[in-house]
């Protein structure tokens, strides 16, 4: 999905991203956050049947955030039992920032996003309601009522303005939002707010998803600690720039909306907006941040100040972190994929070649199949139409030189190869010798279990 930013921001995020070159290199790797959990012993809350990713990480220790809490429910939106409901309660003051799928056919939720966010200009918002299991999204009028009546409702009990409520919703497509299975759980979600429900969260925002998908990071602004969790779900329907992908940061850093909309601008780029599992785009794709303000440490409210080095680059973390899990639990997913691109006229080029590789259904089968068919890597190369010189033209799996100057590689030697295409994370980096720039994009290999389930997905 391609994602964009609720408010236009391309200057003030130039502004940001010049602010902080310093860090440019290093915000765009990532770890998996130090202290991580063993994997919660209740089972999955996708759909029954499926086998959990074998590339699957453990949820993360995420410590309560000050000014946000959390609960889950069964609003009954899945057949079998499991929570498909979630609800954030936020602080007054809580400021917002959205980028959203850039689908010409977008859900009633990221509209109602899209509207209030503007309206409000991302101040003081208080309240999140996330659903599973009905996506809301081509459902007209009836649809948009539906999430005016949702927000309505919960803007009552918590005490707050219709526009301060955000929605976001993931299921089948087609289906209008049946609010009253929302509103009827209601008194329960109150009942059940809690500062440390990062992994139920997490859960109950699944679909497809074999795990649930968390990161946390901490950052120092002007001595003092500020922490960033943040939850995401998707593992089909994923592609550039945005998925049927939901992902919810929250930090009680004190940010003013527009910082927030230029940090997550010049983020997703490299993380959300960098990963591919199928090609295709979500109606539904949404990225929220918010900034509760409760840590106490001064307010950040001009783009560029550079007591944000700190929290941009922890950001940046658990960004990537959330959007590499994606990756890893893309639907029949076996095989972890880097595509690196060097070598290209320009950064737009490099990211429209190495998203030409990573979403070739030809070269993700040879992955799945452990075949260095690196002929396919050419073939999705030359077809983009893009400054390549074939003569200086160069690839690598991992180590493994496989072509040099335009031809097999004097070097190459198959068993090698072979070896290393039996590795669970893959490398594949292409030199197209035309300038220097280069973009990296993460996918995942394509599997029978990819159309076993999309096959049967409603059933």
């Amino acid at each position: 999905m391609n994602k964009t930013p609720s408010t236009t921001g391309q200057k003030i995020e130039q502004a940001l991203e010049k602010a902080l070159d310093p860090l440019a290199t290093a915000l765009k790797r990532a770890t998996r956050p130090s202290g991580t959990e063993a994997a919660a012993p209740t089972p999955p809350a996708g759909k029954p049947g499926l086998a959990i990713s074998p590339l699957a990480v453990p949820f993360p220790t995420i410590p309560p955030i000050g000014g946000v809490e959390m609960a889950t429910a069964r609003a009954g939106f899945y057949k079998h039992e499991r929570d498909d409901l979630v609800v954030f309660r936020f602080a007054r003051g809580t400021s917002c920032a959205g980028v959203f799928t850039r689908h010409k056919i977008g859900s009633a939720p990221v509209d109602w996003c899209k509207k209030q966010l503007a309206a409000g200009d991302g101040k003081d918002v208080r309240a999140l309601v996330i659903n599973a299991g009905c996506a809301n999204a081509f459902t007209g009028k009836a649809g948009a009522d539906a999430a005016r009546r949702t927000a309505t409702e919960v803007a009552k009990r918590f005490g707050c303005r219709q526009r301060d409520v955000m929605l976001a919703s993931t299921g089948v497509i087609g289906v209008v939002l049946d609010e009253k299975k929302i509103l009827a759980k209601l008194p329960e979600i109150e009942h059940g707010l809690a500062a440390d429900a990062w992994a139920k969260a997490g859960r109950g925002i699944m679909t497809t998803d074999t795990f649930p998908k968390g990161a946390y990071a901490e950052a120092e602004i002007e001595g003092y600690k500020v922490r960033i969790a943040g939850i995401a779900k998707g593992s089909g329907m994923i592609a550039p720039d945005m998925a049927t992908m939901l992902a919810f940061i929250v930090t009680d850093a004190d940010i003013h909306p527009s910082v927030l909309r230029a940090l997550l601008g010049l983020h997703v780029r490299t993380t959300f907006n960098s990963v591919t599992v199928d090609g295709d785009t979500s109606t539904n794709d949404t990225c929220l941040l918010f900034a509760t303000g409760a840590s106490g440490a001064p307010r950040i409210g001009r783009v560029g100040d550079r007591r944000l080095k700190s929290f941009s680059a922890a950001l940046d973390k658990v960004m990537l972190d959330l959007a590499h899990q994606l990756v890893r639990d893309g639907e029949g997913a076996t095989k972890f994929v880097k595509v690196t691109v060097d070598g290209a006229a320009s950064p737009a080029s490099a990211r429209k070649l190495a998203k030409s590789i990573a979403d070739s259904p030809l070269v993700k089968t040879a992955i799945a199949g452990q075949d260095a068919n690196w002929g396919r890597v050419v073939m999705a190369v030359g077809k983009t139409e893009e400054p390549v010189d074939r003569d200086r033209l160069a690839i690598r799996f991992g180590p493994h030189q496989a072509a040099l100057d335009g031809a097999p590689a004097p070097t190459y030697d198959e068993a090698k190869m072979t070896a290393y295409m039996k590795n669970p994370e893959i490398d594949i980096t292409v030199d197209v010798g035309s300038g220097r720039a280069s973009a990296t994009v993460w996918t995942c290999d394509l599997t029978k279990g990819y159309i076993e389930i999309n096959g049967d997905y409603r059933s």
